[in-house]
């Protein structure tokens, strides 16, 4: 049995998220109020994966730890978009939903890594 590695499942995680958030887009009707939303959700949602890749090849361990701070606030910026395209677009409510859900997650995750990072700094300047 083939082992995958952590890092590479969750850097599938992230793009899986950034194709599910274009699929919704590519399938909703745009119009004067969604297209500035539209913009910015494309815009955060796929900077969570890009920024998840840079991390994964990171030159340092700062570099590492600030491209997953980036990950968790577009993570979180994201959520908020969703939410608000949520209240505009009824139609894909539950679509929706399932995208908040899974962002909330990765939101989740990326706050754990830095909690640990910070947690296992705090251990090695004691």
């Amino acid at each position: 049995m083939q082992t995958i590695d952590k890092s590479l499942a969750f850097e599938e995680r992230t793009i899986k998220f950034s194709e599910d958030v274009i699929y919704l887009l590519k399938t909703s009707k745009e119009n004067s109020l969604t297209r500035p939303i539209f913009s910015q959700l494309i815009r955060s949602a796929t900077s969570i994966g890009a920024n998840y890749c840079e991390a994964n090849n990171a030159s340092s361990k700062k570099d590492f730890k600030n491209k997953i701070f980036i990950c968790k606030k577009e993570s979180h910026e994201t959520k908020y978009w969703l939410r608000i395209l949520a209240s505009l677009l009824l139609d894909k409510k539950d679509e929706l939903r399932k995208l908040y859900k899974e962002c909330h997650e990765l939101n989740m995750i990326f706050q754990k890594i830095i909690s640990t990072m910070n947690k296992n700094d705090k251990m090695k300047n004691k």
